[in-house]
């Protein structure tokens, strides 16, 4: 049985989304890349142009399910002295400048297993971050830090996988909340060309399992892609290909140049 949990302001964007027949677009930007403040400068105008939410990852020195572009983000990110409190101080602050979209940390578990699982959960709950997404961390292994984000009513978020089992799929649509992040492909993140073939029915099993909204991720760079992706899926995700342009931009420019790639991706 899945879930949503209640009051999420997640639930509540799909809902919007679903009634206005939008495909949400969801950023990925790694905290402090490519300067600490970038994020604050960059969100606000994201939002303006339309993305539904926006995830901000936090960065980790060996991020398994990252491709090239985003590892070194994560790199340069944590030269800029980026640690898990500087990123719920970033939650916070840009709460504090009017984002009212669902902010979704991307974190890998040992940074926050050091942080301390209820502490962290309590964190997010203060800092306005609704949901969380652990790449590395296995559903059966995942109850500490559910039942603290349950407690604090954030929602954990899940990853699947074109080669993820139906049993693992099952597993997965029992523990999870706010959507469920489907991975489009085998391999890393990173720009692709065009999306798999066979992304058709690996969404069609994945939704046999669960009425929770599901976002496409990994390898979405264009239009086309968000076309195809909302076909199958309530949201998608967007990361390398928004982090390659935000590391060719000069600062003054980066909100206005990944602002018009949004409205782009959206095709107004």
């Amino acid at each position: 049985m899945t879930e949503t949990t209640t009051g999420s302001r997640i639930a509540a964007t799909f809902a919007r989304l679903r009634a206005a027949g939008e495909t949400g677009i969801i950023p990925y930007l790694t905290v402090g890349y490519p300067e600490r403040d970038t994020i604050l400068q960059v969100v606000p105008a994201l939002v303006e142009a339309g993305a539904a939410m926006v995830e901000l990852g936090i960065p980790f020195s060996d991020p398994l399910a990252d491709g090239a572009t985003i590892q070194r983000s994560s790199q340069v990110a944590l030269a800029n002295g980026v640690t898990v409190a500087f990123c719920l101080e970033t939650a916070r602050e840009l709460r504090h400048k009017g984002v009212d979209v669902p902010l979704i940390a991307m974190g890998y578990f040992n940074p926050l297993l050091s942080y301390g699982l209820e502490r962290f959960a309590a964190a997010c709950a203060e800092a306005g971050i609704d949901g969380i997404i652990v790449p590395d961390l296995p559903p059966q292994e995942s109850g500490e830090l559910r039942e603290a984000l349950q407690r604090h009513g954030r929602d954990l978020i899940f990853m699947l996988a074109p080669t993820s089992t139906d049993a693992h799929m099952a597993e997965v649509a029992r523990r999870a909340s706010g959507f469920i992040y489907c991975v489009s492909l085998t391999g890393v993140t990173g720009a692709r060309s065009s999306l798999s073939h066979r992304l058709p029915d690996f969404i069609a099993r994945v939704r046999r399992h669960t009425d929770l909204p599901l976002a496409i991720g990994f390898g979405i760079s264009r239009p086309e892609h968000v076309a195809a992706a909302g076909e199958l899926a309530e949201g998608v995700v967007v990361g390398s290909a928004l982090i390659e342009r935000l590391g060719a931009t000069p600062r003054e420019r980066q909100p206005s140049e990944l602002a018009a790639f949004i409205r782009l991706l959206r095709g107004v």
